[in-house]
């Protein structure tokens, strides 16, 4: 058995595998839907954080591959507080044949994972957001027919979603920068784990403050907001130290000739992105959304389906 917490539990070829399979269950899907090789399963979704994309796109593709899914709201469940984290995941396990948890601490997925005996899926982390990583990857490679030599420019926060980039673009052999305003640069121990990986697969990966420098050559120039769910609170004070990191049309115009914007969404239109730049002809952020959906199912299908 396999979970799904940290794309770097991964191998290059296991990840070039699962986008694979993904482009096939979307090509599948599309043209008269996916045969229901997940009859008879069930997958259980923990929520600590309430999303969109994230609870649609895992209930929806569980659908379309024949099995169904289970929404457990913060409330039901009380994941650490009402009942201990391996409680829980053993309970589960007597019901479902897999779990995909969204949280806030990074700690209380892997927790789950080492408890229960069916996979278990990161829907996203304070610490990284794989699921949304390996969408990306998708996206950018449906768009430009490749991965390797392409250079990937991360604008803002680094986040969980920056980290998750980090590392998918490491293995993939996708050129990493990022630009970030002091004090909010990615975490040393994520870069320290992402060099060896750029080193075997050849790319350089450059962090800046200066979003000019971050998007020199850029194929793909990528933000995401300011201020997450639980950090509302430091919202001003970001909002200050974020103005000059704004995604928008000028910015666009320094990187390649051919560059793609990307948002994971919720986007703040008018903080990190502009309406033009979301609805722009260079925009990719809808097709990365949709994205979301196929790419999981190929994850739901490697992990899940009888083989």
């Amino acid at each position: 058995m396999k979970d799904y917490i940290d794309i770097t539990d991964w191998s290059a070829k296991e990840l070039r595998e699962l986008l694979d399979l993904a482009v096939f269950l979307k090509r599948e899907w599309k043209s008269g839907g996916n045969r229901p090789v997940l009859a008879g399963k069930v997958l259980g979704m923990v929520f600590q954080k309430p999303s969109l994309r994230t609870r649609v796109s895992f209930e929806v593709g569980m659908k379309h591959l024949g099995g169904d899914a289970l929404y457990l709201s913060p409330a039901e469940i009380g994941l650490g507080k009402r009942e201990s984290i391996p409680d829980v995941a053993r309970v589960l396990s007597g019901y479902v044949q897999g779990i995909m948890a969204r949280v806030f601490d990074h700690d209380h997925v892997v927790q789950l994972a080492e408890a229960a005996s069916v996979p278990v899926i990161n829907g996203l982390s304070d610490y990284n957001h794989p699921c949304q990583a390996l969408a990306d990857m998708l996206t950018i490679y449906e768009h430009f027919g490749r991965l390797e030599g392409l250079k990937l420019a991360f604008i803002g926060d680094g986040n969980n979603v920056a980290v998750s980039l980090l590392m998918a673009s490491a293995l993939l052999g996708v050129n990493f920068s990022i630009a970030s305003p002091p004090g909010y640069a990615l975490p040393a121990e994520a870069l320290d784990k992402a060099h060896p990986l750029a080193e075997k697969s050849g790319i350089v990966i450059e962090t800046h403050e200066e979003p000019e420098a971050a998007v020199a050559g850029a194929d793909v120039i990528y933000t995401d907001s300011w201020f997450s769910m639980g950090q509302e609170a430091e919202a001003e004070a970001r909002r200050a130290q974020f103005q000059k990191y704004q995604v928008n049309d000028a910015l666009l115009d320094k990187a390649g000739t051919d560059v793609v914007a990307m948002h994971c969404l919720p986007a703040h239109r008018g903080e990190e992105i502009t309406d033009e730049v979301c609805d722009g002809p260079r925009s990719l952020l809808f097709p990365q959304a949709e994205n979301r959906m196929h790419a999981q199912k190929a994850l739901l299908v490697h992990l899940m389906a009888d083989r």
